[in-house]
């Protein structure tokens, strides 16, 4: 009888120690396996960092006494409360043919960003591919449209549109905030 009882505690104790052989011990090296993969991955690294930014990018110009970020995420505005505006003019104005007219139009065009001076050296360094879009954008108007403030302002938002493609295009960032009218002839 005392063979038995002495029998009886080792099974327990053996039942144990293969539930925690084959159970929990694997639980534990899957969970630490799982937990290493995600952090060698960097995807907690990347969280806990914030996002590399690109030393090429462009950065936003705060004014004088602001604080807020240097970079925004693609489709965001920058806030021209707390970023400086820096206005660049075309240097040579446009002459283009009117749709369907023998009238011509005679523009200056000035354009603004809150970026930092690469996208001023990027407006420069395009100046060609940037002036024949926006020829080919001049080209598509009417004077009839032109003669409204609702056509004006149509114009301002197709050459802003048209300037940031090319430079994103040629230089992966646009830039340009606003697009200005330094003279404006119809004939």
């Amino acid at each position: 009888m005392s063979d038995d009882a002495a029998a009886t505690p080792k099974k327990r104790g053996g039942k144990m120690k293969k539930i925690i052989f084959f159970v929990i011990l694997p639980l534990i090296l899957i969970g630490g396996g799982v937990g290493a993969g995600v952090y060698a991955s960097g995807k907690l690294a990347s969280h806990a960092s914030g996002p590399v930014l690109d030393p090429n990018r462009p950065m936003l110009v705060l004014k004088e006494g602001e604080k807020g970020p240097t970079d925004l995420a693609p489709g965001q505005q920058p806030n021209p409360a707390i970023y400086k505006s820096t206005y660049v003019p075309m240097d040579q104005a446009f002459t283009s043919n009117l749709r369907d007219t023998d009238g011509y139009l005679q523009l200056g065009v000035g354009v603004s960003t809150f970026y930092d001076q690469k996208v001023t050296d990027h407006l420069k360094d395009n100046e060609m591919a940037v002036r024949s879009a926006v020829l080919e954008v001049l080209a598509q108007q009417s004077a009839e449209a032109l003669n409204t403030p609702q056509g004006k302002a149509a114009l301002r938002q197709q050459l802003k549109v048209a300037i940031n493609n090319v430079l994103v295009k040629r230089e992966g960032f646009g830039g340009v905030d606003d697009v200005y009218f330094t003279s404006f002839i119809i004939q």
